[in-house]
């Protein structure tokens, strides 16, 4: 999962429990059986383009998802920060679920980096609690930061820098594909990143050291995984460089894990 959100369960003292993923998705039985077993008090998950697996949760899935949420009374935290890259995808969670779903979005995905304005779509009777969680945490953002973005959103700018980001991302995409073609990879078509399964017998931790010394940075599974049994795989962020800087360091990690 999103490695922030290890973080603040950590600050906050928040019981995690992972769920087991059938064929890429989410395993709604586990889910089932979890909440039958003890007390749940909200799911996180990322249903479009989820961060790290690049994976979509069909429509169907977003019903059932829907009905145990309503079945256990789950308050469903919908991560959707890498969303836009995703088009056309199944509708929000937010739409199936309105009364229990919190919708978490920003603008430095999709806009730029250093645009840290987020928004949070709510049931209205919710909105006073997340006021006063913001008051005593970040307090706010900047009024430039909001009028820059509230402006941009509506004069349509927003949608087409999404436009031109997914269309650059599916090239990034096209190009990791035909570089890690005998790779074990699992990534979103359109998405700035990719999850590469490591051959057996290879130690993340031992690829990652090579490559640094090579002048490429990836990352292990470790910071992502919430069990104790880490997954043998990296995830490689494929945005913020030219196209043939790119392609150097992908077969550089292509040599790495193939040889």
């Amino acid at each position: 999962t999103y490695p922030g959100l290890k973080a603040l369960a950590q600050v906050q003292r928040l019981d995690l429990e992972p769920l087991p993923q059938h064929n890429g998705q989410m395993d709604l039985d586990a889910l089932q059986a979890l909440c039958r077993r003890r007390p749940v008090r909200a799911l996180y998950c990322m249903p479009t383009l989820h961060n790290p697996l690049g994976t979509v949760m069909p429509l169907a899935e977003r019903r059932r998802l829907a009905q145990l949420a309503r079945e256990h009374d789950l308050l469903l935290i919908e991560d959707g920060a890498y969303a836009f890259l995703a088009e056309p995808a199944p509708p929000p969670l937010q739409t199936l679920a309105p009364e229990r779903t919190l919708y978490i979005s920003g603008l430095s995905k999709s806009v730029a980096s250093g645009l840290r304005l987020g928004f949070i779509v709510a049931p209205p009777e919710m909105i006073p609690a997340l006021e006063r969680a913001i008051r005593v945490s970040t307090w706010g953002t900047p009024s430039l930061t909001v009028t820059l973005g509230c402006r941009w959103i509506e004069s349509g700018l927003v949608d087409s820098l999404e436009e031109q980001k997914r269309n650059d991302a599916r090239s990034r995409q096209q190009l990791a594909r035909r570089v890690l073609k005998d790779c074990d990879v699992q990534a979103w078509p359109s998405s700035y990143f990719l999850w590469l399964t490591l051959p057996e017998g290879l130690r993340a931790e031992a690829v990652v050291s090579a490559l640094e010394h090579q002048g490429v940075t990836v990352t292990s599974a470790e910071p992502f995984a919430t069990t104790a049994h880490v997954p043998q795989a990296l995830r490689i962020a494929l945005g913020s460089i030219g196209l043939p800087l790119l392609e150097q360091a992908l077969v550089k990690v292509r040599n790495e894990v193939t040889r």
